[in-house]
């Protein structure tokens, strides 16, 4: 006879904290006002912005719902360690992670420098295991959780000129799904996100006369688009899916 699994549990919101990195603006702003309206207690990570980081927690509690500044860098690894020891001495635990933060430095690969590909691998590689690697020990603790990374449709496909990114956005999607295999049964979900061309301030120097043909939908997306997906991914609902790259592209890839 095949052993019955427990149905999968069903946490208050508002006893999970959600952490999300880079979210002083762009796509990582809209996952934080999207989770606490969701019910989520939102810690807010950010590296340089306090004006920025501060607008966006503003904006979370006069919607009623409850935000934590933590300012670090998630590439520096004593710095993310210092902060996240610091966030788990609240009692409440961290059961929802999205790894955001990210940069690009964009050269057709003979201009690339070593300095600006370290920098970019640092950020969106080194980033995810020094915030994500601490917790999840604890998550396995709770037997629940869920870590959402953005990766891109560059590191899908790829594209000229982001070898840098488009490499450290497929590292994601790589370490995304083997993650995901080690904690299913921990009711721990992984998944990635892979956004187009969204309307923030990272596409500012794209030539939009020429991307906006390659789109079949023919239009940018936009950042609370992608936050809707990811507090879906975030919520109850989203129990069975994991180890899966979700693309939200307007049909790009």
């Amino acid at each position: 006879m095949r052993r019955r699994r427990n149905s999968p549990r069903e946490l208050d919101p508002s006893s999970i904290r959600a952490l999300v990195t880079g979210a002083s603006r762009g796509i990582g702003a809209a996952v934080a006002e999207a989770l606490a309206a969701a019910g989520h207690p939102v810690i807010l990570n950010y590296r340089a912005s306090d004006e920025a980081a501060a607008e966006v927690a503003r904006r979370v509690e006069a919607a009623g719902g409850s935000c934590t500044l933590s300012k670090f860098d998630v590439a520096d690894a004593e710095a993310a360690s210092a902060a996240i020891a610091g966030l788990l001495e609240d009692e409440r635990p961290i059961g929802v992670i999205v790894n955001n933060a990210g940069i690009a430095r964009d050269a057709p690969f003979p201009a690339l420098t070593r300095e600006d590909w370290q920098a970019v691998l640092r950020t969106t590689l080194d980033g995810f295991f020094n915030v994500t690697q601490p917790l999840v020990m604890p998550m396995t603790r709770l037997r629940w959780g869920r870590i959402i990374n953005l990766s891109s449709v560059s590191g899908v496909i790829g594209n000229r000129g982001q070898v840098a990114y488009a490499a450290a956005k497929a590292g994601i999607i790589g370490a995304t799904r083997s993650l995901a295999r080690e904690l299913a049964k921990r009711d721990i979900t992984v998944n990635a996100v892979a956004p187009g061309l969204i309307e923030t301030d990272m596409i500012k120097d794209v030539p939009l006369e020429h991307a906006l043909p390659l789109i079949p939908a023919r239009r940018l997306g936009t950042a609370q688009e992608v936050a809707s997906l990811v507090a879906y991914l975030a919520s109850p609902a989203a129990g069975y899916i994991t180890g899966q790259v979700l693309g939200i592209n307007g049909g790009m890839a």
